[in-house]
C-alpha cells in the first residue's frame, strides 16, 4: 500500500458529514494531487472516482469505501445522472463524500453538472480544482501549450459530446483560423473527422501534432506526427486513449524540452527548433 502523504501545518479544511467535495485527481502522477485533494482523501468516509484516477491515489484513503463510477468510451459505464444522484443519496446518508475526477473537475469533466445537481438538493459542496491533462500532460511530454514564439492564444476543446459525436455546436473553422495552438479532448474516436474539419478550414497538412496517451503515467506515449498523416501514423502506431491532441507549432518544442528523455539519457534532438537563430533568452 502506498503511504499516505504527511500534509504541512495548515488550517486544513473538514471535510463534514452530509458534504461532497468535488475533487480534480490530476491527470495521472499521483504527485500532481493537489494538497486539499490529499486532505480529502484522508478524511473520506467514501470516495466515487473516474476511470482515469490511479490506483495508488485511491491508497490514500484506506478508511474509505472505493466506488468505481468510471465513463470510457465503447465501454459499459454508468450514466451521469445515476452518479449524480449516488452522491445526493450518500450525502443524505451522512457519509463524508470525496467525488474524485481525473484532470479538473471542471474540464470537460462534467463536475459542474454534478456539482449543480447536489446544490438542487441542497447538499453541500466544495470544489477542488486539478492540474487538466491539457497543460499537465502536455507539459510532461515537453509540450508548452504557449510559447512567446508560437502563440499568444489556445483553444481547448473536447473531440465529442454527450451523445459521443464530433460536436456539432463547435465551429470548427473559426477555431481553426482563430487560435494557433488547438488541444482536443477525448478526441481519438473521431480523429479522422477532426483532421478533415481542420484541414478543410485551412489548417496545412504539414502542421505539427502530437498525441499523448496515458499522459504523466509510467504507460505515457508520444506520436509526433502531422495533420496530414496523424489518421495513418495513429493507425499503425496502435495507440489507445486516454489520449490529449496537441495541434500547432507549439509541439515543435519537444524537440529541445523533452526533459524526460533528457533525464533518460537522450540527447536533445534540436536545440533551436523554430529556427530562431538566437539564445532563447533574448528578444
Amino acid at each position: 500500500m502506498t503511504q499516505t502523504p504527511t500534509l504541512p501545518a495548515f488550517d486544513w479544511p473538514v471535510l463534514q458529514p452530509g458534504w461532497v467535495w468535488l475533487c480534480g485527481a490530476g491527470p495521472g502522477d499521483p504527485g500532481l494531487l493537489t494538497l486539499h485533494a490529499a486532505n480529502a482523501l484522508r478524511q473520506a468516509d467514501v470516495v466515487i472516482y473516474d476511470a482515469l484516477v490511479q490506483e495508488a491515489i485511491l491508497d490514500w484513503a484506506p478508511q474509505a469505501e472505493h466506488i468505481y463510477a468510471g465513463k470510457r468510451g465503447g465501454k459499459p459505464s454508468a450514466k451521469q445522472r445515476d452518479i449524480s444522484l449516488q452522491l445526493v443519496d450518500l450525502a443524505r446518508a451522512g457519509k463524508k463524500v470525496l467525488r474524485l475526477k481525473g484532470g479538473d473537475p471542471f474540464v470537460f469533466g462534467r463536475g459542474g453538472e454534478e456539482a449543480q445537481t447536489l446544490i438542487q438538493h441542497d447538499i453541500p459542496v466544495r470544489i477542488i480544482p486539478g492540474i487538466s491533462a491539457g497543460i499537465g500532460g502536455l507539459a510532461y511530454a515537453g509540450i508548452p501549450v504557449t510559447h512567446r514564439d508560437v502563440n499568444q492564444s489556445v483553444t481547448f476543446v473536447t473531440g465529442h459530446d454527450q451523445s459521443g459525436e464530433t460536436p456539432g455546436s463547435l465551429d470548427w473553422d473559426s477555431i481553426a483560423k482563430g487560435s494557433q495552438v488547438i488541444v482536443i479532448y477525448m478526441g481519438m474516436k473521431h480523429i479522422a473527422q477532426i483532421a478533415d474539419k481542420l484541414t478543410g478550414a485551412g489548417r496545412p497538412a504539414n502542421e505539427p501534432v502530437a498525441i499523448v496517451t496515458s499522459a504523466t503515467t509510467a504507460d505515457q506515449k508520444v506520436l509526433e506526427t502531422t495533420l496530414g498523416t496523424m489518421v495513418d501514423d495513429v493507425a499503425s502506431s496502435a495507440l489507445e486513449p486516454p489520449a490529449i491532441i496537441c495541434v500547432g507549432k507549439s509541439v515543435l518544442m519537444r524537440q529541445v524540452l523533452d526533459w524526460q528523455g533528457i533525464a533518460a539519457g537522450k540527447k536533445p534532438r534540436n536545440l533551436d527548433p523554430l529556427g530562431r537563430g538566437r539564445p532563447a533568452e533574448t528578444p
